[in-house]
């Protein structure tokens, strides 16, 4: 069974989005803008909290409990990449 990647950097940039790195080195930026929709991440909104972001539970997590796998973060990372590379 393959083990499971962690986030083990998730430094706050501007614009909603976050530079990570991952235990297996995968690296990117994860743009949080296309998940702030949803109640539970309107408090993301406030830049300051925005930037208390930080890796827990092997993805990301922010003090009132929102979160992101790291599954979710390193298959958006991935596809942003193929976007970019298409001809």
């Amino acid at each position: 069974m393959d083990k499971i990647d962690t986030i083990i950097k998730a430094i706050p940039l501007d614009n909603y989005r976050i530079e990570i790195l991952t235990e297996s080195g995968v690296s990117g930026i994860f743009d949080v803008k296309p998940y702030l929709g949803g109640s539970a991440f309107k408090e993301l909104y406030d830049e300051s909290y925005f930037r208390t972001v930080r890796p827990a539970h092997g993805g990301i997590e922010w003090p009132h409990e929102q979160d992101f796998c790291a599954d979710t973060i390193i298959w958006d990372i991935q596809n942003q990449r193929r976007a970019h590379h298409r001809p």
